[in-house]
């Protein structure tokens, strides 16, 4: 039994520890934001947070999360008080295929969290391990900027 604090609320999987965290979300706690890419941390579209900080669930076991925080897509914002990265998603229509986009959304706010003024190059660094076929790149980055300038007005 794997316990852990996921997306704010205690829980407990019963999944084998060298189980990647990627399954046990999806398949033992049924949040299918979380997608599977790659299986080898090269994508990006299995990004969540583990106790903040941007990590690829496809090849983190879930023994490593033992007592820590993690939070998934589901947990990053709500439809009634999103996220200033959902917003500026949504505001500049972002997604093509959306795929990838959870993790996009999910590498965007680590760095917002870090970095509330990032520069393009900033954003090309935190942004490099998250692959988007549809070549929505453009987007991704006015969205961040625009998720920055968001923030400054959300509390």
């Amino acid at each position: 039994m794997i316990r852990l604090t996921l997306n704010g609320q205690p829980t407990e999987l019963d999944v084998a520890a060298d189980t990647p965290l990627l399954w046990a979300i999806r398949e033992t706690a049924g949040l299918t934001g979380t997608k599977f890419g790659c299986g080898m941390a090269l994508c990006g579209a299995c990004t969540v947070h583990l106790d903040g900080q941007a990590v690829r669930s496809c090849v983190t076991p879930v023994s490593s999360v033992e007592g820590k925080s993690v939070t998934t897509i589901e947990g990053l914002g709500t439809p009634a008080q999103p996220h200033p990265c959902q917003r500026a998603w949504v505001e500049l229509n972002v997604p093509q295929c959306g795929y990838c986009q959870s993790g996009q959304l999910m590498s965007a706010s680590a760095l917002l969290a870090t970095n509330a003024q990032p520069t393009d190059d900033d954003i090309t660094s935190a942004m490099s391990g998250n692959l988007c076929r549809c070549g929505t790149y453009p987007r991704i980055r006015a969205a961040i900027h625009r998720a920055a300038e968001l923030k400054k007005v959300t509390p």
